[in-house]
């Protein structure tokens, strides 16, 4: 998922575009990253954004680092 068309899209969209590639309702992605499905979609639809443990959470669930995914770093 690394390329420049990311630089345009939301911490939101990134997220939402990771957990279709896996195939996961938003449940099944809550849970598995430890967070509400309240939660997760409040930070996909950019209502919201996960505190510095969660981006954790959030970025080793996808095998990524917080930097790439939050941040737009390479």
């Amino acid at each position: 998922m690394k390329n420049n068309q990311e630089k345009g899209i939301s911490i939101g969209e990134k997220l939402l575009r990771l957990r279709k590639e896996k195939n996961l309702s938003r449940k099944q992605a809550a849970k598995q990253i430890g967070i509400t499905e309240y939660s997760l979609k409040a930070y996909e639809h950019n209502a919201r954004f996960p505190r510095p443990e969660v981006k954790q959470r959030i970025a080793r669930f996808y095998k990524t680092t917080v930097g790439s995914l939050f941040f737009n770093e390479e």
